[in-house]
């Protein structure tokens, strides 16, 4: 059932009330102080006015008409909640100026502002209106977490309650003091990096804990966090590893190169820092994490697939701030860097080639390896140009390792070398 509804309204109403936009134009945003009075020759006032009820409560409420206009009667009066008109069966007269009203088992309001609880004389013109709150308390927020950028600032944020929706307009406030003294101050810069969070610029403490805490507040309650205990230099981060390159190592076909540039930050502020790099190959999602890599800027992978496109991306973690021993927050990794190593040129489980002495290799392995090769290139290069350089490298690259593998296999031998140079003298 929509929340912001009792159950018996789903029931068709008698006859389809006029457009709500034409009769009063509050109704779509219900806020306390607006004038309840409407168009119509007579006034009335709706009791209770702007109740707030728990989900699964139930409503009396009453309108009566005030004025002085003869024949004034609450005989063909209706309700509507949210523009759409409650059935008749839900009131009852109780005496002629006067029509009251039973909802059971409200719903959670449908809008945070308040749903529109309307009196509408007979031919459909406000008189009176009312703002009806119905939702949960809220619960206590829990997962702060925090961190700083320059060593003077610091973000947070949290979770609300375990419910999380409470159906009612939820104040959210972050409170900070200096752990053994000093006055609560709130956070005042909300929605920095998502919806239930803040940011706290300037004017902090070094080498003093703060207590930080959140207060969750609406019209049924509130609730308070537990008390997170900080220092700021023990919650420093960074921005990731800016300019990560990857490029091959030589012909090593199992190995990349991994190269990165230290974030700004440790330069402003003396900082230490350690790194680590995760890599993926291209078609999975399984990364697998470098955790030795200590605070050098470049890395050699190894071990890795010949042929293949790996995605490597690198983070940073301070310490070392004013001497502390404690580590800082790892940044966000930075954006994926993706390269690929050599192919392999060794033969596979099935043996290797018989290739026939001092010449091109047999037809039938270049074939082979010109097939894999144009696959390859089909998958990962994007530039005709550049697929006929890289296909004039690779045949040059061939001619030489089979020329330099014949030599050390003895089939050209130096002799015959000499001999084809002609006899000496």
């Amino acid at each position: 059932m929509p929340a912001g509804r009792p159950g018996p309204v789903a029931q068709s109403a008698r006859r389809p009330p006029r457009p709500l936009s034409s009769l009063w134009s509050p109704l779509l945003l219900c806020v306390l102080g607006v004038p309840r009075g409407g168009s119509g020759a007579h006034t009335a006032v709706i009791s209770p006015q702007d109740p707030t009820l728990l989900i699964g409560s139930s409503l009396q409420a009453t309108c009566s008409i005030h004025g002085d206009t003869p024949g004034a009667t609450a005989e063909g009066l209706y309700w509507t909640l949210n523009g759409r008109r409650l059935p008749s069966e839900l009131s009852r007269l109780l005496n002629t100026s006067t029509l009251a009203l039973a909802l059971a088992n409200l719903n959670g309001s449908r809008q945070q502002s308040g749903d529109n609880l309307v009196c509408h004389a007979r031919d459909g013109s406000i008189l009176a209106g009312s703002c009806l709150y119905v939702g949960l308390p809220p619960e206590k927020p829990f997962n702060i977490s925090c961190w700083s950028r320059n060593m003077k600032d610091l973000t947070c944020r949290w979770t609300p309650g375990a419910h999380g929706e409470t159906f009612l307009h939820t104040n959210y406030s972050l409170k900070y003091k200096l752990r053994w003294y000093g006055q609560d101050n709130t956070c005042e810069e909300y929605h920095t990096v998502g919806p239930h969070s803040c940011h706290i610029p300037k004017d902090l403490a070094l080498f003093t804990p703060y207590e930080i805490w959140v207060e969750a507040t609406n019209r049924l309650g509130s609730a308070r966090s537990d008390v997170l205990t900080l220092d700021v230099l023990d919650v420093v981060t960074t921005d990731p590893p800016p300019d990560v390159h990857v490029s091959r190592v030589g012909g090593l076909e199992d190995q990349l190169s991994v190269r990165w540039v230290s974030p700004p930050a440790l330069k402003d502020f003396l900082f230490q820092a350690k790194y680590q790099i995760r890599y993926r190959v291209e078609d999975s999602v399984d990364w697998k994490v470098v955790d030795d890599v200590s605070n050098q800027t470049s890395c050699r992978l190894a071990g890795l697939k010949p042929g293949t496109v790996y995605f490597v991306q690198v983070r940073c973690n301070p310490f070392g701030i004013y001497g502390s021993k404690k580590a800082g927050i790892w940044s966000e990794w930075s954006h994926p860097t993706a390269a690929s190593t050599p192919r392999s040129e060794r033969p596979g489980p099935g043996g290797g080639v018989c290739e026939p002495r001092g010449g091109e290799p047999s037809s039938g392995p270049v074939r082979r390896e010109l097939k894999q090769f144009l696959g390859w290139l089909k998958k990962h290069a994007y530039c005709s140009n550049l697929s006929f350089r890289l296909y004039d490298q690779w045949r040059a690259w061939m001619q030489k390792s089979h020329k330099t593998r014949n030599q050390d296999e003895g089939i050209l031998p130096s002799g015959r070398r000499g001999a084809a140079r002609g006899p000496a003298g």
